[in-house]
């Protein structure tokens, strides 16, 4: 079989794979994306519900989980938030800041998209969408056999199909296995951003909660994250559960404050003295939501008046509801997480270039590589930066 050549075959077609193809085409190498998806940039527009949280003004090195977080701090500095957010404002695209330096567009996550294609065929990059990598062999470079039948010679490859988590869309192992192959390591991976389960007996003494949210702050260890809980059918989820998901791991307790602006005990030790004929129940309701206050009464088998209940007890109340520390069984998998936690070593990789350190010109990017940043736009980020660093060298 006859190949065409070009100078670099990009695998992926998403936030790092476009980024890197734009970057690499202005420096005027001819570059190929190829992805099996129908259409590039998937992840990106179901992203921030329909609307993109493309980075965040707070990105930094503490952000991001890996065996070496430190390994993204060059591409986090040579390309930052600012410099994608000067890529948004050129584009025309507006955009507004939530909580917690969470940027999102005014409009649809298409923006963005349309903005990388239009960069990209500015640029002169070949995009093939539709079209698998079924094979890719070593020689004088690498040699690709593609699913629509015709093969591709290219001077570097770059490895930017992603992880594993919402296989509905696609997602596969493949970057890893390829990876391997070539000699590189692959740390473990395991789904991250991704809400966690009960096991039956306390999803039995949570299940009338299920729709209910409450500002909480959840920790385990020395991590915590004050944002949104959301109890489910399931468990928990919400951005302080997705967020310290990253750092849980099976068998391992997390703590839950759901009040944690509020003294509870002393709250409700003051409404004893004031008033103890009333319902331990209504005092509670001013604590917490009154579904999730009758759940903690219930559990703890609480139950009449303020006046009957001693310290004590109005201590296991405060303990139960800014205290509450259990054990999820596990989590909703892939099938729902938003990230990939592990991935490619980044042992193996040249921090500045993404480059292998071992087989000359084949580079690792995005959420393929064991780098895993908070929720909120830092996953963006560092696909951008990634994406931008190897553009520079391939």
């Amino acid at each position: 079989m006859t190949a065409s050549a070009t100078d670099v075959l990009i695998v992926g077609a998403g936030a790092a794979g476009m980024m890197c193809a734009i970057e690499a085409g202005r420096r005027g190498r001819r570059v190929v994306v190829v992805d099996h998806a129908a259409a590039p940039g998937e992840k990106i527009r179901i992203s921030g519900g329909g609307r993109c949280n493309f980075t965040n003004l707070g990105v930094g090195p503490h952000a991001f989980l890996g065996g070496n977080p430190r390994f993204a701090t060059s591409a986090l500095k040579r390309f930052s938030q600012h410099d994608f957010i000067k890529r948004v404002d050129a584009a025309g695209i507006a955009w507004h800041e939530k909580t917690l330096g969470q940027l999102f567009c005014d409009g649809s996550a298409r923006q963005i998209i349309r903005m990388l294609t239009d960069d990209m065929a500015a640029a002169g990059v070949t995009l093939k969408l539709g079209t698998a990598v079924e094979a890719v062999e070593e020689g004088d470079g690498f040699r690709a056999r593609l699913s629509d039948g015709s093969a591709l010679t290219a001077a570097s490859l770059v490895l930017a199909t992603g992880g594993k988590s919402i296989p509905k869309m696609g997602a596969t192992g493949w970057a890893y296995d390829t990876a391997r192959r070539f000699g590189l390591a692959v740390t473990e991976t395991r789904p991250a951003l991704v809400p966690l389960t009960f096991e039956p007996g306390l999803l039995a003494q949570t299940a009338l909660l299920s729709g209910l949210s409450v500002d909480a702050v959840v920790t385990h260890g020395r991590t915590r994250f004050r944002e949104g809980l959301l109890f489910t059918h399931r468990g928990v989820s919400g951005p302080s559960i997705l967020q310290i998901s990253s750092y849980w791991r099976e068998g391992e307790a997390i703590t839950i404050s759901m009040a944690p602006d509020v003294d509870a005990f002393e709250t409700l030790r003051v409404a004893r003295a004031d008033n103890g004929r009333q319902a331990a129940a209504t005092a509670l309701g001013h604590v917490v939501p009154r579904r999730l206050g009758d759940a903690v009464l219930a559990r703890l088998g609480v139950s009449g008046n303020l006046g009957d209940l001693s310290d004590k007890t109005l201590r296991a109340l405060d303990q139960a509801i800014n205290g509450w520390t259990l054990k999820p069984v596990g989590s909703e998998g892939y099938r729902t997480a938003e990230v990939t936690l592990g991935g490619i070593d980044t042992a193996g990789l040249d921090q500045k270039t993404m480059a292998s350190r071992t087989r000359p010109n084949l580079y690792a990017i995005g959420e393929a590589v064991d780098v895993t940043g908070w929720l909120g736009g830092y996953n963006f980020q560092w696909a951008w930066s990634s994406g931008w660093a190897a553009g520079q060298a391939c």
